[in-house]
């Protein structure tokens, strides 16, 4: 009897047993309203299935996840999918050994892998030069014009027309700080990604050589004329008190969001916070030079992709594809575009949108995504690829802060930033 009943017991055990999920760790770096489509998305994904727990975890910002991951890796402790924002991916292409191609990780989870079904310039800027899809484009974004509705109304401004140029931007932020409707003109998140690399992109101005990076090792050119006069307009904003510097990322949004500044450039993706903060905004597109040959010609991707680190279990590479198979889902796809302003990865997702009517409703919404694919990319317009680039716009950064410091010229401030950068990159290629 003593026998019997220990065997019902293990038997009774064994559905359990067999039915015991996967967890599947997920390191993130997104806040506030992003935040909670990141839990929404988890969760429905782990309530469409019962084999895999997907497990999101807040690791900071970009740069701090970034760093995170690989202090992780070393430690031997990584953690199965990691967010890695753009600039990070030459990074991540070069670590040899400690990553697993999305591509693979689908193939052999039992997925089919159409590359074509993607956003051709999101899925181009995270896939080797032979095609190969390295991550999965999680949150693309592009940088785009945000404008307090209610402040320009106050300053005499036209409320449903959008400033095109950068001299369309300075002359209403000035206007906005003299007739007091606000204490700041204007402000911008990420003066790297938006007035550096999509300025040039945006401008059809090389940000370096060889392709921006692309096609071989490249050198820096932001110094040249078109920056020296975009960011010498900026300082001396700066120096009027017109435009106020929030910080290297994204810490400027909240000028913005708080009602003290006018105008804000930032990602597409920062869309929900500002909708979340009650504000009458509107949209426009990323202003452009209007001395520039060209211009406007088309934006780069930013955001972040989700890279799959390697060492991993066969189970739990299995449930990473289930889970890059659900989000690959339209009406996922859809959700997240609609609820983060992140553009859509896949064509099936932005004609879904199209057709619902959603972008004659909310018009300024495609703005991101007719930026990026209305003209087809020059070699000034691909993207920028650099194996430090990380450390290249930490560099940057202390120039344009010793800048708008008053502590010297733009002009010295973009020299410096080239010179330094150049020398870490050779540093870097061992060059």
């Amino acid at each position: 009897m003593k026998h019997t009943l220990l065997w019902l017991a293990a038997c009774a055990a064994l559905p359990n047993i067999a039915h015991a999920k996967t967890d599947i760790s997920w390191w993130h770096a997104m806040t506030g309203a992003n935040a909670e489509v990141v839990a929404k998305i988890a969760a429905d994904f782990n309530a469409s299935q019962s084999d895999y727990e997907l497990k999101p975890v807040f690791k900071g910002t970009y740069p701090e996840t970034l760093n995170a991951g690989i202090a992780a890796f070393r430690a031997g402790q990584a953690p199965d999918i990691i967010q890695v924002f753009d600039v990070g991916t030459g990074v991540m292409m070069g670590a040899q050994g400690a990553i697993k191609p999305v591509a693979e990780v689908l193939k052999e989870g039992g997925y089919s892998f159409d590359k074509s079904q993607y956003l051709a310039g999101i899925v181009g800027y995270y896939s080797t030069p032979e095609g190969e899809m390295l991550s999965f484009p999680y949150n693309s974004s592009s940088p785009i014009l945000y404008y307090n509705k209610d402040i320009f109304a106050k300053a005499g401004l036209a409320e449903d027309t959008p400033l095109k140029t950068w001299a369309d931007v300075w002359a209403a932020a000035r206007k906005i700080k003299a007739s007091g409707a606000a204490g700041c003109g204007y402000t911008s998140t990420w003066l790297t990604w938006i007035h550096t690399e999509n300025f040039a992109a945006w401008n059809n101005t090389p940000w370096a050589t060889h392709e921006n990076g692309l096609a071989g090792t490249p050198e820096l050119k932001i110094d040249g004329p078109l920056f020296v006069k975009h960011f010498g307009e900026l300082a001396q904003l700066a120096k009027e008190g017109v435009f106020v510097y929030g910080g290297r990322t994204s810490e400027a949004k909240q000028n913005f969001t708080s009602g003290e500044c006018a105008i804000l450039t930032e990602s597409s993706g920062g869309l929900g916070d500002v909708i979340k903060s009650g504000i009458n905004y509107g949209i426009g597109q990323l202003p452009y030079d209007e001395t520039a040959p060209g211009a406007p010609q088309n934006t780069t991707p930013g955001g972040a992709s989700l890279w799959v680190m390697a060492g991993k279990p066969e189970a739990t590479y299995k449930g990473v594809a289930a889970f890059f198979h659900y989000l690959s889902q339209t009406a996922v796809q859809q959700y997240l575009h609609e609820k983060s302003g992140y553009l859509p990865v896949t064509m099936a997702a932005y004609e879904a949108t199209k057709a619902s009517g959603f972008y004659e409703k909310n018009p300024a919404r495609e703005v991101p995504i007719l930026q990026m694919s209305g003209k087809a990319p020059t070699e000034n317009s691909k993207g920028v690829r650099a194996p430090n680039l990380p450390q290249l716009r930490d560099i940057q950064n202390e120039e344009y802060e010793k800048m708008l410091a008053g502590q010297q010229t733009a002009e010295q401030a973009l020299k410096n930033a080239a010179e330094r950068g150049n020398a870490a990159i050779r540093e870097a290629t061992g060059g």
